[in-house]
């Protein structure tokens, strides 16, 4: 089934791709997050209207991305998290924590949707998250996560 995807998606792709997934995925995945729209002559015109407008901010946010990473790779961030004795949390420590941290430490303000945690942070201690700032810039911030 072919979809136009409004939104990035790891793994998949950028806003205005055109790809094809299998209808099961659209439908109970991207449909429903208002992801993608399935695909018509019509819809040509949005994906049109989608890469123009992504290649005019192309230029901009890429030297925009490029200074945000080096002020996200400077600093450590610090998490703060309800937890337990031996420094097992309550949970994990979410993409929402992390991007509401960055913004208390005076970095960017991120989308939750763009970062990417390798493995559930369940424990105090220092721990890394993936930051997808641009198609081509992705910054590695470093997370301290400490007891509330």
């Amino acid at each position: 089934m072919k979809v136009i995807l409004t939104h990035e998606v790891s793994g998949l792709g950028a806003a205005g791709d055109v790809v094809e997934v299998k209808p099961g995925y659209a439908r109970n995945f991207l449909f429903r997050r208002d992801l993608a729209t399935a695909w018509t002559k019509g819809g040509q015109k949005q994906v049109d209207a989608i890469a123009k407008g992504r290649e005019t901010r192309a230029v901009k946010s890429l030297e925009e991305a490029k200074s945000f990473k080096g002020n996200l790779e400077a600093k450590a961030v610090t998490v703060s998290v309800k937890a337990g004795k031996e420094g097992r949390l309550f949970g994990a420590v979410s993409t929402a924590d992390v991007a509401a941290a960055v913004k208390a430490a005076g970095g960017p303000e991120l989308d939750k949707r763009k970062i990417e945690i390798p493995t559930p942070i369940k424990t105090t201690g220092s721990h890394k998250a993936l930051v997808r700032l641009h198609p081509d810039v992705q910054a590695t911030v470093a997370l301290e996560v400490v007891s509330a």
